[in-house]
């Protein structure tokens, strides 16, 4: 049975490293908090080792190292007491079919991020694509957010010119949101599969270059305020879009 009772221990002090985006991505390894999260993580063949607070019962007594509160809290990046942290592998991006896809320009609230990647697995998207501007994904309030998702959805980050160019090249219908005078409202919008949908940054929206790139500019019409919270407007577009394809 594995004990780490000292916050001065080597191997402690390793894993906090991962706290660090410098070291997530040099090691391809990050850090999960909760049972839900574990039990993701394991679904997904991506957790390594589990981390339980000393006196509670092992998840799986061949990964797992029982903890002090103290050590357990070194290793958090939460403010509340934590019980279970899981050491994990990002999982591995293997080809998709893609009929509906999520671009991400420079997201950068961690809430928004995770929230997203949320709805994108619920409502049957097949990939995210991510500018290198936007937040990370393995940052711990992102995958709080993603409550798990993250595991299960396939996410690259890479120049979005080049991937709305390449998905069109494929015959994708390229959806940019803003709230131009010629963007065509959501009620109106008749979309077949294959087609992906751009989301822009909090406070800038989709850079134009991308804009200029779309086949189609859309929004969602309201009665009172301009625009919604990123996260909420990708939900109603992710909903509506696929289950007026479906219902076509």
């Amino acid at each position: 049975m594995k004990i780490i009772n000292s916050t001065q221990n080597k191997n402690l002090k390793q894993l906090c490293k991962l706290h660090t985006k410098k070291e997530r991505d040099h090691t391809g390894l990050f850090l999960v908090e909760g049972a839900h999260m574990i039990e993701e993580a394991e679904r997904a063949q991506c957790l390594m080792e589990v981390f339980l607070l000393e006196g509670m019962n092992p998840f799986f007594e061949d990964r797992t190292t029982f903890c002090s509160a103290p050590v357990l809290q070194k290793l958090s990046n939460q403010n509340s007491q934590a019980k279970i942290i899981g050491l994990c592998k990002k999982p591995k991006q293997d080809p998709v079919q893609e009929n509906a896809v999520l671009i991400l320009d420079d997201i950068q609230d961690p809430g928004n991020a995770g929230t997203l990647i949320r709805t994108a697995f619920s409502f049957g998207i097949d990939k995210i694509y991510c500018s290198e501007h936007t937040v990370d994904f393995y940052n711990p309030k992102v995958l709080q957010a993603s409550q798990g998702a993250i595991f299960h959805i396939p996410i690259q980050r890479d120049n979005l010119q080049n991937v709305i160019s390449a998905h069109q090249k494929k015959g994708m219908r390229i959806l940019g949101t803003c709230l131009h005078q010629k963007s065509v409202p959501l009620s109106q919008v008749r979309v077949q599969e294959p087609y992906g949908i751009v989301l822009g940054n909090e406070g800038q929206g989709v850079h134009p270059e991308l804009l200029d790139l779309c086949d189609d500019l859309i929004k969602i019409e309201m009665e009172q305020f301009e625009s919604l919270n990123v996260a909420i407007a990708g939900g109603i577009l992710m909903y509506t879009l696929r289950s007026r394809f479906h219902h076509a």
